[in-house]
């Protein structure tokens, strides 16, 4: 028999809308941005359909101070175990991700050529719009070729702020 696996989340008013960060006893499993509550608590249930999933602020109140701490200053880092399950397909692309640093831009060509997969740049598109830690792991890095910001889960407004708090004169 299976057991049920556990979430817990917190929900907390960010500069960029909502911030939900939920995580299993593993780590951080989710984050999702939002402009409105009970939709990113709908879509942490459907993306974790045979979940327990209970509300616990005070457990997660640093980890979400924490994150929020890495993207209005992500040169500082992160100390924060995470729980990011994916295909190994995302899994490459997710670690090709982290490796961008700070401050720096790419493009999906470009990181389908660093995972070995010239020809992959959708499939790594899909994966960058499937990546539960996206603020963790910094899918807002990742351009057009034509230099353009292409598309974000949580819309361009917000992948435009998240350069922003990047850029090295900032």
């Amino acid at each position: 028999m299976e057991r049920t696996q556990t979430i817990h989340y917190t929900i907390m008013k960010f500069d960029l809308g909502w911030l939900l960060v939920a995580s299993t006893e593993h780590g951080v499993c989710n984050i999702a941005l939002g402009d409105n509550r009970k939709i990113l608590l709908e879509t942490l249930k459907k993306r974790f359909p045979t979940a327990r999933i209970s509300q616990d602020d005070e457990s997660l109140r640093d980890w979400a101070s924490e994150i929020i701490a890495f993207v209005r200053n992500p040169k500082d880092g992160f100390n924060l175990p995470l729980d990011v399950q994916g295909t190994p397909f995302q899994q490459r692309v997710w670690k090709a991700l982290r490796e961008i640093p700070p401050g720096k831009k790419t493009t999906y060509q470009k990181i389908a050529q660093v995972i070995g997969k010239p020809l992959a740049h959708r499939a790594v598109a899909n994966a960058c719009g499937a990546n539960p830690l996206a603020l963790l792991i910094p899918c807002h890095r990742v351009l057009r070729k034509d230099g353009q910001l292409g598309g974000y889960r949580w819309g361009t407004d917000r992948k435009r702020q998240l350069l922003r708090w990047e850029e090295p004169d900032r």
